[in-house]
């Protein structure tokens, strides 16, 4: 399900998210659309654009080519 590989791409991202004193949660995937919540130190740091389309989108997008894109909430 494609549920259960987003998950197993973001506890891979939420390691180097977290040594940051950040986190990535889940929200909801529809339409091939992952949307994501970015947390704790990463909620509010200038260079979470470029981590959700650089890093986090890539690493989806490479690991699930189902997925056409992903999207900060």
């Amino acid at each position: 399900m494609l549920r259960e590989k987003v998950e197993a791409v973001l506890d891979k991202i939420r390691i180097g998210l977290k040594s940051e004193g950040g986190d990535i949660e889940l929200v909801d995937i529809k339409d091939s659309v992952v949307y994501v919540r970015l947390k704790g130190a990463c909620g509010t740091c200038p260079m979470s654009t470029l981590t959700m389309k650089n890093w986090v989108e890539a690493s989806i997008k490479r690991e699930i080519p189902e997925v056409t894109s992903v999207q900060a909430v």
